[in-house]
């Protein structure tokens, strides 16, 4: 792994593309990541970002931007300013192309800076999205921070296996990530799964039951077509994510098993699709409580 301090001289990102109905910015503390070898790392759609990886192997770099925190607090105001001049609530999503809580997260600590600086300049709505139990780690700073925002937290849990085959294993285990959720939401801490990209289900009923149960306010489930940010899911079919779902159920690869699996899920909780999940709106079963269904945003 090539690892580079680098000071960077801009951290909030104005949004576009498939976050621009999501959050007003994203910051990201790292550049690559350390999960690229793992099973997120495969499908992940940064893998093909020639901008950011400048001819380096996905999953063998990471740049550190080491003054993150300071940058963040010297740009603040005006990233606010131009999200208010705009009507948008000063909303972050943390992160969109790396996972805050990789590995060498434990050595710098740049995402935990960042946290530190938000509670000094908060956003209104701050989203916080890793595949990784390192999150953890800052808890007392997201409790903090869900004080004074709408804070939630986005734990991606793309099924309910561990591995599919030919890919490498995830950053932690799928019972290990719903822990997690329950951890959470015991200390009053919203938070949504995320099935990005969603891989075949065993038992969606057991699944969601389980995922219900852990306290989780919703799911979102986000399939690699339409979310990779094409239309047809070109960037993934790049992988050999696609071919590892083929192997276990060949309906899964396509657009219509995600609206299958949201079918079931409002069984269960709350359900967001693609960016629109991402952005915190669900939709709640048909029942005879509720004419017509519900919408459930928080």
């Amino acid at each position: 792994m090539e690892i580079t301090e680098t000071h960077c001289t801009s951290i909030l990102t104005r949004a576009t593309g498939y976050l621009k109905n999501v959050s007003s910015h994203s910051l990201n503390p790292y550049i690559g990541c350390g999960y690229g070898n793992s099973s997120c790392g495969e499908g992940c759609y940064v893998r093909f970002n020639q901008w950011l990886n400048r001819g380096r192997e996905w999953g063998r770099f990471v740049d550190v931007k080491v003054n993150a925190d300071e940058v963040y607090l010297n740009t603040v105001q005006a990233e606010r300013r131009w999200a208010a001049r705009r009507g948008m609530a000063f909303s972050i999503f943390f992160s969109s192309s790396t996972d805050p809580w990789q590995p060498i997260e434990q050595k710098f600590r740049v995402t935990r800076k960042v946290l530190d600086a938000m509670l000094e300049e908060t956003p209104d709505v701050l989203i916080l999205q890793t595949h990784s139990s390192r999150i953890a780690d800052d808890m007392d700073r997201i409790i903090s921070l869900s004080l004074k925002c709408n804070l939630r937290v986005h734990l991606s849990i793309e099924g309910d296996r561990d591995s599919l085959p030919g890919l490498p294993p995830p950053p932690c285990s799928v019972d290990e990530r719903i822990r997690l959720v329950n951890e959470f939401t015991s200390r009053g801490i919203t938070t949504v799964v995320c099935m990005s990209p969603l891989y075949p289900l065993i038992d969606p009923d057991v699944f969601f039951q389980r995922i219900a149960e852990s306290g989780a306010s919703a799911v979102v489930i986000d399939h690699f077509i339409e979310g990779d940010g094409t239309r047809d899911g070109s960037r993934t079919r790049r992988t050999r994510l696609p071919q590892a779902i083929t192997t276990v159920d060949e309906q899964a690869v396509e657009l219509s098993y995600r609206e299958k699996v949201a079918e079931i899920a409002r069984d269960y909780l709350p359900v967001g699709i693609s960016s629109s999940g991402f952005a915190g709106v669900y939709s709640l079963q048909v029942d005879s409580v509720s004419e017509g269904g519900g919408r459930y945003e928080p």
